[in-house]
């Protein structure tokens, strides 16, 4: 894999001499008692401002911080005011926009796409402080508000919608972020390296529209360079017969289409290889065709995925328009020098002071939580983690982790000596990476661990157990437990792991997530089978019993997944109710930008392979009532969802699955006040008590005017 320069090998900038900042300022009074007559870059955010490595905005301000810049913070302005954007004045180099954590969508709706009326990442949980698709909003108002200045946008929200994707809120595919949002630039991934690079040479005094090469960057561009050569994906994937119906309304040519490429296309054949792939990109299909046709879409999703390793990936190219979309190579990932000194940075790690007393949710889940490593190659096909952060593994150093736990216990209020996670993305991928870098930069699987762990990727758990033993050594820490998702085909290969998991760092509840047990949705879903998962729960008893503990495994499960039948839900049901589980929460799948699962249920194929209109054929939960269907089997046990089931096992011919045995799913009674008609009655029992409020509200207040009156008239007389 290339080499980068060192993040921090860069000359500091002058604004330096300021010194450190006890926070970012968030308002013009915080930067004159910091002495700066103005910012050189803000960053302007969907999330509250919480200095604390684990939020983004403070871990890029830091950074830039740390080379020298100045860096002010607006954190949820009201979108509806420009002036909100101008509170710290026009930066010198460039605004930087974010969502936040979270995409901005996924935050607000529910997968059955219903308001959630509370945010965590807002002081109070309060909801609606944040616009819907809240990097578009953000970037237009400061647009209006501060012509001429870059705007660069990145994050979670702006990653997921580099090039044309399906939104699954509007049921449609949108265009690319980059030209709704009138962005100059999007930073894609983890960007430490390429907002670093971009601060420094904005600060040289280089254009925005001149700064074309950093890799992980993304931007619009009208013309194509000469001397790059531009493979079609087609010839790249030969996607079998995708030709576009034709339109009866089109004029017909006098003589048959040429099938000549543009000069500068060339053919992906063997004498492709021995082109410089620095200066070869892969033009994608058009938005145009991936609006119009499924094919080209679910083709494009698979180029695209095939194109992620930045040791072997290109740039890609996507028509818009006019215009096309330029997404360089991804970025080269940080070492773990560069990592550690991330977390090394003077955060307070607590809420910005102007919150008060306030409660953040999010924070308050993660105030005493490490991150230890960052990435996944897990590859699972509903998860954005791999389109975001990358599959090659980040670690941070065994000395890192432990200081910053020693932070905690020195200095963050309340700390009570236990640590709620040592994690990230995962559990246990922690040093996990390829026997060599050089298979590593020229492998192209999606998943190194499906269909089964590949023989080149490293399992052994030895440094993570010898960083646990570490970390429950230091005085003062009572105890540490992990939280984050554990990747339970890994953990088996290391019993000597899951032992040390098992005995010192399980809560009382283990949560791992199997997703299904049918072979159907969990090849859709690039996951595991069953078996693995019973296999990992009879280590995770026998170490249980060793250690003298009672503790239990929680398993997570998805519905309504692209490739689920609703007889792969019922043997899910079944499973659950056989080993005696009766889950409180369950997760419905929400299709987000650009993940492989997403592309399934937008267009019904599958990406995984080879695509075209005879490939495999990919059906989805798509309509309300089976949506719910599907979360009702994972419920079985709750009264509320006996008479849907009831009525779709007759459907199905198993009706036998209904009665009063321990062999049955549901009974066939209805307990008093329980069910979907029970459910319409207390609806319109409560629509009639609001009504009868209402009126006596009206009424009440009409009585108060009437003595306002008769009061103002005494006073005259």
């Amino acid at each position: 894999m290339q080499n980068a320069p060192d993040l921090f090998s860069y000359r500091q900038y002058w604004a330096k001499r300021f010194g450190t900042a006890p926070v970012l300022p968030m308002s013009k009074e915080e930067m004159d008692e910091l002495g700066w007559d103005s910012c050189d870059i803000i960053l302007v955010t969907g999330d509250a401002y919480v200095d604390h490595p684990s939020f983004g905005m403070a871990l890029i301000g830091r950074l830039l911080e740390a080379q020298g810049f100045r860096v002010g913070i607006i954190a949820q302005p009201d979108w509806r005011d420009t002036a909100e954007f101008m509170k710290l004045g026009k930066p010198n180099l460039f605004f930087g926009i974010t969502a936040g954590n979270m995409d901005s969508m996924v935050n607000r709706y529910t997968s059955d796409r219903r308001i959630r009326h509370d945010d965590a990442y807002t002081p109070d949980a309060a909801g609606g402080k944040r616009p819907d698709r809240s990097v578009v909003v953000y970037a237009q108002r400061v647009r209006e508000a501060c012509k001429g200045v870059p705007v660069i946008i990145g994050g979670i929200e702006a990653s997921l919608r580099r090039i044309a994707h399906f939104d699954y809120w509007s049921e449609k595919v949108r265009r690319s972020i980059l030209p709704d949002s009138k962005a100059d630039m999007l930073l894609y991934g983890n960007a430490e390296r390429a907002i670093v690079e971009l601060a420094h040479r904005l600060a040289r005094g280089e254009k925005i529209a001149d700064i074309r090469d950093i890799r992980g960057a993304a931007f619009m561009t009208t013309t194509l360079p000469d001397d790059w050569a531009v493979i079609d994906s087609t010839d790249l994937d030969q996607p079998g017969r995708i030709e576009t119906p034709p339109n009866p309304y089109a004029e017909k040519p006098d003589c048959a289409a040429t099938t000549d490429k543009p000069s500068n296309v060339v053919q992906f054949s063997t004498h492709t290889r021995k082109l410089d792939r620095s200066k070869t990109v892969i033009r994608l299909p058009s938005y145009d065709q991936v609006l119009e046709d499924q094919v080209y879409y679910a083709h494009a999703s698979r180029v695209f995925h095939l194109e992620t390793n930045p040791g072997n990936a290109r740039a890609l190219i996507q028509q818009h328009g006019k215009r096309y979309v330029w997404l360089n190579p991804p970025p080269i990932p940080l070492n773990t020098a560069e990592l550690d000194r991330l977390y090394e940075f003077p955060y307070t790690r607590k809420p910005h002071p102007d919150y008060g007393r306030a409660k953040l949710p999010a924070w308050e889940m993660i105030r005493f939580s490490i991150n230890i490593m960052r990435g996944c190659f897990g590859g699972c096909t509903f998860c954005s983690i791999t389109e975001h952060e990358g599959r090659i593994i980040q670690s941070r150093s065994e000395d890192s982790i432990i200081h910053e736990i020693e932070n905690i216990r020195d200095t963050v209020p309340g700390f009570t000596g236990n640590i709620s996670d040592l994690g990230g993305p995962t559990a246990n991928m922690y040093r996990l990476k390829c026997r060599s870098e050089k298979i590593e930069s020229a492998c192209r699987r999606l998943s190194c661990v499906y269909p089964d762990i590949c023989t080149n990727m490293g399992t052994d758990h030895r440094p993570l157990i010898k960083l646990y033993r570490r970390a429950r050594r230091i005085p003062g820490v009572k105890r540490i437990l992990i939280a984050s998702g554990l990747r339970y085909d890994l953990a088996v290969q290391s019993p000597e792991y899951v032992k040390e998991l098992v005995s010192h760092h399980v809560g009382g509840y283990l949560k791992i997530a199997p997703e299904h047990t049918e072979t159907g949705p969990l090849s859709k879903m690039m996951k595991p089978g069953i078996g693995v998962y019973g296999k990992f729960k009879q280590m995770f008893e026998k170490y249980s019993r060793e250690a003298g503990k009672e503790q239990y495994l929680i398993p997570y499960f998805i519905s309504a997944h692209p490739g689920t039948t609703d007889e792969d839900m019922l043997n899910l049901a079944l499973w659950l109710k056989q080993n005696n589980f009766r889950l409180d929460q369950v997760q419905g799948f929400l299709p987000t930008p650009l993940a492989i699962a997403s592309a399934m249920y937008h267009t019904g194929k599958n990406p995984l392979r080879k695509v075209s209109r005879e490939s495999e054929n990919v059906s989805s939960p798509k309509g309300i009532k089976q949506r719910r269907l599907h979360k009702a089997f994972l419920r079985y046990h709750d009264a509320n969802n006996w008479p849907l089931l009831r009525e779709a096992l007759k459907k199905m011919g198993r009706a036998d699955l209904i009665g009063n045995g321990k062999r049955h799913l549901v009974p066939s009674w209805q307990p008093q006040g329980t069910g979907e008609n029970d459910k319409a009655k207390r609806k319109t029992v409560n629509k009639a008590s609001a009504g009868k409020s209402q009126r006596i509200r009206h009424k009440k207040t009409a009585q108060k005017k009437h003595a306002h009156r008769k009061g103002h008239d005494r006073s005259k007389a």
